[in-house]
């Protein structure tokens, strides 16, 4: 069965539904254990009752284990490149001062 998307469009405005495509290259979604990155993503702002929801769908990329902040942070007080610092964060189990000190000691 299709459903002709205009008079779906009707129908959800006589209900206070409104849907607005975003455009976007990239959604990020940051958890505590790390990145969730969507790229190339189909965004629509829906609208309902005045509270404003989005969709998103789209292929995830592979996503960081460890926040963004402290890779960064590992990168830059033990001056080392990224690959290094994520190597150490996974030594440390994700504690960036242990991974800074595990750099510090030569032990990554």
């Amino acid at each position: 069965m299709r459903i002709n998307p205009r008079k779906l469009e009707r129908m959800m405005r006589s209900k206070g539904i409104k849907a607005n495509p975003v455009e976007a290259v990239e959604v990020i979604i940051r958890t505590p254990e790390g990145d969730i990155v969507i790229a190339d993503p189909e965004v629509v702002e829906v609208e309902v009752q005045g509270m404003k929801f989005f969709q998103v769908s789209g292929r995830v990329k592979k996503a960081g284990v460890f926040p963004e902040e402290d890779v960064k942070l590992v990168m830059e007080t033990a001056n080392v490149d990224r690959e290094r610092a994520i190597k150490a964060l996974e030594a440390a189990k994700g504690k960036p001062a242990d991974a800074i000190l595990l750099i510090m000691e030569g032990k990554v």
